[in-house]
């Protein structure tokens, strides 16, 4: 239990899971529009635009719907059950 590779995945993974519950928090306020300058909405912005932007770049809204969110979560869950496969592995 006290494997250093262990401890880097159980983080890594806890990370990841911050990084999905902060991703679905700004999709959440999105549908209320709060505002901008408020310390939520651009804490929130500055973590999860460097995984909302280039992936809003790749994928466009579909019938006015962005899915980025979606999209972002589903690889976020795909990287959470690599890792353990990828750094145990050694």
């Amino acid at each position: 239990m006290n494997d250093p590779v262990y401890v880097v995945v159980r983080l890594l993974n806890f990370a990841l899971t911050l990084l999905t519950f902060a991703i679905i928090g700004r999709a959440i306020l999105s549908w209320i529009q709060p505002d901008p300058r408020h310390p939520v909405s651009r804490w929130l912005r500055k973590i999860t635009d460097p995984i909302l932007n280039p992936l809003g770049k790749i994928i466009p809204p579909i019938a006015g719907l962005d899915i980025t969110p979606i999209i972002a979560i589903v690889l976020i869950q795909f990287v959470q059950n690599l890792l353990p496969r990828l750094l145990l592995a050694y």
